[in-house]
C-alpha cells in the first residue's frame, strides 16, 4: 500500500533538510583568523625591536656623552692643575733666588747660622778692599770691560771679588757665565758658580746686603751680588746688568759693589743681543746663546 504524505509532513521534512545543510555564510574562516593573528604578532614584534635599537641607541648616545662630560672634567683640572703649578714655580724661582741661583748651592738650604744672620765659612776680610775704588778689565769672551769697585760702600762684597779674582776663581773654576736674561725691563748676565750651571760651593757665604737702591733700579753696567733668599747667601756669582734692570725690592734687594766704565756696547752687540736660550726659566732667561766666559780679570 503506497503513502502519499500529506503537506504537513512535507512542510516537516522540509524544515529538517534545512537544519542539516551547513550554512555558508554563517561563522568565520578558520584559515583567515589564524593568517591576521601571525601578521599581528610579527608587527608587534618588530615594534618591539624598534622600540629596543631606539632605547640602545638614546643609552649609547648618553654613555657617550656622560664619557665626553668626564674627560672634559678631567682634562680641565689637569689644565688648572699645571697653570697653577708653573705659577707658583715661577714666582718662588723669581723672587726667591732673584737674579740668580746663589753660588753656594743650586737650591739653597741655609743653615742655622745664615739664617740667624751670620757668616758661613772662612770668608775674606772685609779690609782687603781698603775702603778704596779699585779699577780693573773684565773679559768676556774677546770683548773688554773697563770696571770699578767700591771698596768704600760696599766694603766686605768689594773684598771677596778682588779676593776670588786675584786667586784666579773666576778664570777657572768659576769662568762660566751661566745666565743671560733679555725681558723688557730685566737684562743682565750672570757669572761666578761653582760647577758652571748656577750652582756649587765655594766654601763659604756672607752677608749682610750692602749698597742696595732704594727704589729697586739697578742701572746699565750695574756689577752687583747674586744670592739666594737669605741677605747672608752672599758668595761668589755676580751679575751685570747691560741696561737699566729693575729687581724686586721685596726681598732686600742686591749688594751693589761695582761699575762697568767701558765697553758695555761691544758686550750687548757681540753676545746679548745673539739671545738667550730658553729655560724653565722662560723664553727670556736662559744660557746664551753665545757661550760666555771669564777670559780674564785684572783689578788693582
Amino acid at each position: 500500500m503506497s503513502m502519499v504524505a500529506s503537506a504537513a509532513d512535507r512542510d516537516r521534512l522540509s524544515d529538517t533538510v534545512l537544519e542539516d545543510t551547513p550554512c555558508r555564510d554563517c561563522g568565520a574562516d578558520p584559515e583567515g583568523s589564524a593568517v591576521a593573528s601571525s601578521k599581528n604578532a610579527e608587527r608587534d614584534a618588530r615594534e618591539a625591536r624598534d622600540r629596543l635599537r631606539r632605547y640602545n641607541a638614546r643609552q649609547s648616545v648618553h654613555s657617550l656623552q656622560t664619557t665626553r662630560r668626564r674627560r672634559d672634567n678631567v682634562i680641565a683640572i689637569l689644565g688648572v692643575v699645571v697653570i697653577a703649578t708653573l705659577a707658583t714655580f715661577t714666582q718662588v724661582f723669581y723672587f726667591t733666588a732673584g737674579p740668580g741661583k746663589p753660588a753656594a748651592a743650586a737650591s739653597p738650604s741655609p743653615s742655622s747660622s745664615s739664617s740667624a744672620g751670620k757668616n758661613r765659612g772662612d770668608v775674606p776680610p772685609k779690609t782687603i778692599a781698603e775702603g778704596r775704588t779699585w779699577t780693573g778689565e773684565l773679559i768676556l769672551n774677546a770683548v773688554k770691560l773697563g770696571i770699578s769697585l767700591d771698596g768704600a760702600k760696599a766694603p766686605q762684597a768689594a773684598s771677596v771679588f778682588i779676593n776670588l779674582a786675584k786667586k784666579s776663581f773666576y778664570t777657572t773654576t768659576g769662568a762660566t757665565c751661566h745666565r743671560l736674561t733679555n725681558g723688557d725691563s730685566f737684562k743682565l748676565i750672570q757669572c761666578g758658580s761653582v760647577d758652571g750651571k748656577g750652582a756649587g760651593d765655594v766654601g763659604f757665604s756672607f752677608g749682610p746686603l750692602e749698597n742696595v737702591p732704594a727704589d729697586g733700579v739697578y742701572a746699565a753696567g750695574t756689577i752687583a751680588m747674586a744670592r739666594g733668599n737669605s741677605a747672608y747667601s752672599q758668595s761668589s756669582q755676580f751679575f751685570i746688568t747691560y741696561a737699566d734692570t729693575k729687581l724686586p725690592s721685596t726681598t732686600g734687594g742686591y749688594t751693589i759693589f761695582g761699575s762697568v766704565t767701558s765697553g758695555l756696547p761691544d758686550f750687548v752687540s757681540r753676545i746679548a743681543d745673539a739671545g738667550v736660550t730658553p729655560s724653565v726659566s722662560g723664553a727670556t732667561d736662559g744660557i746664551p746663546v753665545i757661550p760666555t766666559k771669564i777670559t780674564q780679570l785684572t783689578v788693582q
